[in-house]
């Protein structure tokens, strides 16, 4: 099932009394703030290509796909789409009954409806591996609802689960510094940045850059255009035959590099996790 909308496409990738998945595509040509929107339900949104920046009063996420950004019900929220390009996400929504028994009580606020404390959390390799899985098994009508549901709910628990998770820390100026980092490397993925050029760009010292970075996001800079290259590769598998210039396309310098930096993160080759993922 699809929905139209001038400026994004929605297609209901799952829907059960348990789990609602959808693909949103957005072609992101609003590049200021949105109007104001408003969710009626708690959404946990997996972007997996491109990026936009979501407003809620004073905070800024930037959304890419390292991230799951929680759109809470009732919560007033702006998009706005620094870089061109457009972005897509994997939007889950779980009957809140089970959505409680799942999510960490220090993650929900208090009262009701259920709404998350945090604005966001990231996510590890594992869990964008369930994202792609899902999008493109039930895409590709390959999985049926129950196979569907049993993934939405490993991957809930995934997302959410204090052992994999690492909530943004540190000051408001430098996650504001690391917000801009992270919009200069999404801009162009497959451009092999120096650590001078991108403190260029948002203006501070390599060495504070540095700093600053693996203190809000927990791994260096460079690790983070790695995990965001490779979320781009899981995104594009279904659609490249020649799995070396999709590796190129994404600036890994051969073949044999893509294939190992894939199979270290994710523990398979891309090969394996695209026959795993669309039975082929």
């Amino acid at each position: 099932m699809s929905a139209e909308h001038p400026d994004f496409h929605v297609h209901t990738l799952l829907s059960t009394p348990m789990v609602e998945l959808r693909d949103v595509v957005c072609a992101g040509s609003c590049r200021h703030k949105s109007a104001i929107e408003r969710a009626s339900r708690t959404h946990l949104v997996f972007p997996y290509r491109g990026t936009y920046v979501r407003h809620v009063d004073a905070d800024d996420a930037v959304a890419d796909a390292s991230q799951v950004l929680f759109f809470n019900a009732g919560e007033d929220y702006r998009i706005s789409h620094p870089n061109p390009g457009g972005d897509a996400s994997l939007s889950m929504t779980l009957d809140e009954v089970l959505l409680r028994e799942i999510a960490p009580a220090e993650l929900l606020a208090p009262g009701e409806p259920l709404r998350f404390c945090q604005t966001r959390l990231r996510i590890d390799p594992r869990a964008q591996v369930l994202v792609a899985l899902l999008r493109h098994s039930l895409r590709e009508g390959v999985a049926e609802p129950l196979e569907g549901e049993s993934l939405a709910l490993t991957l809930a628990h995934r997302a959410l689960a204090p052992r994999t998770t690492h909530a943004a820390g540190a000051s408001q100026a430098r996650q504001r510094l690391v917000d801009r980092a992270k919009l200069v490397l999404v801009r162009d993925l497959a451009r092999r940045w120096t650590l001078a050029e991108v403190a260029a760009e948002v203006g501070v010292s390599a060495v504070y850059l540095t700093q600053s970075f693996h203190q809000v996001e927990g791994v260096p800079l460079y690790r983070y255009q790695l995990r965001l290259r490779l979320a781009r590769a899981l995104d594009l598998l279904r659609d490249y035959e020649d799995l070396a210039a999709l590796g190129m396309e994404l600036g890994f310098s051969s073949h044999s590099h893509f294939t190992a930096a894939f199979q270290k993160m994710y523990g398979r080759t891309p090969s394996e996790f695209r026959q795993i993922a669309l039975r082929r």
